[in-house]
């Protein structure tokens, strides 16, 4: 049993500027798991500070976690102009992830933000709720633990499904929903039919490509993580997720690029290096979990 206090305390390193953001990741992410209205409100807290990289996450955790008490917050960061696209996205796709329909009116006039990367996410959370109205039933138990903005598609064949991936002429949501099927056969293939998905020229479709490349940590994908990374002219937001996933795949091979652009000019590139870095560090050890805020309080005390 969490006590009021261990989450006070672990909220309190959360939303301490001065802590290193690794220790501040791994407080958020013991939050996510700990759940419960005070969790959500200590990560709703967080959303003042400067860091664009754990806004972004702060977004993601509360979508994870499918708190419906996170959904006034969520919505205040998706219409605040003064953050940034990387974080109104991630509020936009939290708030599908949630997967109340109450939202629906909101998530729709923000389908025409002028920032591409709001508008296209808020039309996933619009055509997830549709879904699901229609469906009744949640597609977010993924092999991954994951709460998906689109359920998998039911084709398995990926040649078949690479094509679905690389047609720009196919709705957003169908390319999702086949991405999240490539994802779930978790093979080499898969992984390198959706590394193609790079290429794509919608920069929210590649940062999610990102996101399941890192999901799937299969190695045969580092050199294309790696050179998106390495790309000065792609959008920071797809940069940031290359480098997380390859901190998630946590190999040799991938500590040489993560230490190197440690010191990219793009904070939040910067910042995912160092993010990714402790991953690396976690994966590569005898540590028992990532998220270590709990054990670290509890053995402290």
């Amino acid at each position: 049993m969490v006590t009021e206090e261990e989450v006070e305390a672990i909220g309190r390193t959360l939303v301490d500027a001065t802590e290193p953001l690794k220790t501040r990741f791994r407080a958020l992410f013991t939050l996510r798991n700990v759940g419960g209205r005070a969790a959500v409100d200590w990560i709703s807290q967080a959303f003042g500070d400067e860091s664009a990289l754990l806004k972004h996450e702060l977004a993601y955790c509360l979508g994870q976690m499918q708190d419906e008490h996170a959904i006034p917050c969520l919505l205040q960061v998706l219409q605040d102009t003064r953050q940034e696209p990387m974080v109104r996205h991630e509020a936009g796709e939290a708030l599908g992830a949630i997967g109340n329909p109450q939202v629906l009116h909101v998530l729709k006039r923000y389908s025409e933000d002028p920032v591409i990367e709001v508008a296209e996410t808020c039309q996933l959370a619009v055509k997830r709720l549709e879904w699901l109205q229609k469906h009744k039933e949640d597609p977010s138990a993924s092999p991954y633990l994951s709460v998906d903005p689109a359920p998998p598609a039911e084709e398995k064949d990926v040649t078949k499904l690479r094509g679905t991936l690389l047609d720009e002429s196919r709705p957003l949501f169908d390319r999702y929903r086949t991405m999240f099927a490539l994802r779930n056969l978790g093979t080499e293939a898969a992984a390198l039919a959706l590394a193609d998905g790079l290429t794509c020229s919608s920069a929210l479709f590649r940062h999610e490509i990102g996101f399941v490349l890192g999901q799937m940590q299969h190695e045969a994908c580092v050199p294309q993580l790696t050179a998106a990374l390495a790309s000065v002219a792609e959008n920071p937001m797809v940069r940031h997720e290359c480098a997380e996933a390859l901190g998630s795949i946590a190999k040799a091979s991938c500590l040489e690029t993560l230490r190197a652009f440690a010191r990219d000019k793009e904070r939040v590139v910067r910042e995912s290096c160092e993010v990714a870095l402790d991953m690396y560090d976690y994966a590569n050890s005898s540590e028992f979990q990532y998220a270590d805020g709990l054990s670290k309080l509890q053995a402290s005390g």
